[in-house]
């Protein structure tokens, strides 16, 4: 994904630069700076994460939101037509992304159902207007369900014995969780992140034949980090 994301922004800069070379020779004219044009700071980069990038709801956002900011840009529509819908589209969007985002999350769905219908039980941890720091050192670990709102969760896995492929589910808005994994696990994000962001610092690459932890769930207005 990394490689077609480095291609795509080649094509563009390429293609900007060609548009300026033929503008320099007079063989094209155009406005540099039409009506709207700082809206393509939107559009493109959202369009190149809609193709490369494996959740498609941030980008679908940022898409919209440009998209609508340049018709009003170019009188299509009022500004104050955007201002009264901007806000119930939102919240449609994140609606539809909570109910729908295991249709687009498998494999992370795939090893809920597994590790249900063995009937273990997974870790909770909540934190409502508060924060909270847990760690589960020599404990058989088989999923986490975290939620936070308006507040912070440090989730340290490290010491934590994980056999089998699990799966953390997160729910954060307005709020931060920070996940500490072992180093003998794989790790996955299938999360959905709205107006928000999901970091993976492990960098690790793929081995086969270790257990996949999952990091599943959805991220409004905050942030995961995966260390």
């Amino acid at each position: 994904m990394k490689q077609i994301s480095r291609i795509l922004w080649g094509v563009v800069l390429v293609a900007v630069g060609v548009l300026f070379a033929l503008r320099a020779m007079d063989v094209i004219d155009f406005n540099i700076f039409f009506d709207g044009w700082w809206t393509l700071f939107i559009i493109i980069p959202s369009l190149i994460c809609l193709i490369t990038e494996k959740d498609k709801t941030g980008s679908l956002i940022g898409l919209f939101v440009g998209v609508v900011l340049f018709l009003a840009s170019r009188d299509i529509i009022s500004f104050a037509t955007l201002w009264k819908l901007i806000v119930p589209v939102i919240i449609i969007i994140i609606g539809l992304s909570l109910i729908f985002k295991d249709m687009f999350n498998r494999k992370a769905k795939e090893a809920i159902k597994r590790l249900d219908a063995r009937g273990f039980a997974k870790m909770q941890c909540n934190a409502i207007f508060s924060g909270r720091k847990v760690a589960y050192p020599g404990s058989d670990f088989y999923g986490a369900e975290l939620t936070s709102v308006f507040g912070s969760i440090d989730c340290d896995l490290s010491e934590t014995v994980i056999t089998e492929d699990t799966v953390v589910n997160v729910f954060c808005i307005f709020s931060g969780v920070d996940i500490i994994l072992p180093d003998n696990v794989n790790v996955e994000i299938c999360t959905t992140p709205i107006f928000g962001g999901v970091g993976n610092k492990t960098k690790r690459p793929f081995v086969a034949g270790i257990p996949t932890v999952f990091i599943s769930g959805a991220c409004i207005f905050g942030g995961i980090d995966i260390k």
